[in-house]
């Protein structure tokens, strides 16, 4: 009886990930097109934000597109003024790619109603509670991370 009770609540554990996974992409994408970025341009921003400044060839690795992609990718980004392309002083080749903060503002607002439902959720929890939260996403996002590497270009 234990094991088939551990199956259902490691199943709806998937059920729920998946469910959130299209919660959030719908989110994004109606995000994105009120500031008019495109899905993968909105992740690529997000990437460069939270952990940038990446190098163009590194940033393609990261969201999984060919560095091709990536070229017109950064150009409809610096064109809208997301980001800036910065010449290495020490090669002339490399670039850095960085965000840019004039528009965050633009998505801090558009993502204000997430931001202030998460703190209503968050609420309901203890600081332990959190803490196995926060344990769970960040061994789901390696978990995700590895399967995405694993899987290759």
């Amino acid at each position: 009886m234990v094991d088939r009770e551990r199956r259902r609540l490691v199943n709806a554990t998937k059920r729920g990930l998946r469910d959130l996974r299209i919660e959030l992409s719908v989110l994004n994408h109606r995000v994105g097109n009120r500031v008019e970025l495109r899905d993968i341009d909105f992740d690529c921003l997000d990437v460069i934000a939270r952990h940038g400044p990446l190098a163009p060839s590194a940033l393609a690795r990261r969201v999984g597109v060919h560095l091709a992609t990536m070229t017109g990718i950064l150009d409809r980004l610096e064109s809208g003024g997301w980001i800036t392309r910065e010449r290495l002083s020490d090669d002339r080749r490399g670039i850095l790619v960085r965000s840019l903060p004039d528009r965050q503002p633009e998505l801090l607002e558009q993502l204000s109603g997430m931001n202030t439902a998460m703190d209503e959720v968050c609420d309901h929890y203890t600081d332990d509670q959190l803490k196995i939260i926060v344990d769970f996403l960040q061994r789901t996002t390696e978990a995700g991370r590895v399967s995405s590497t694993d899987l290759g270009a």
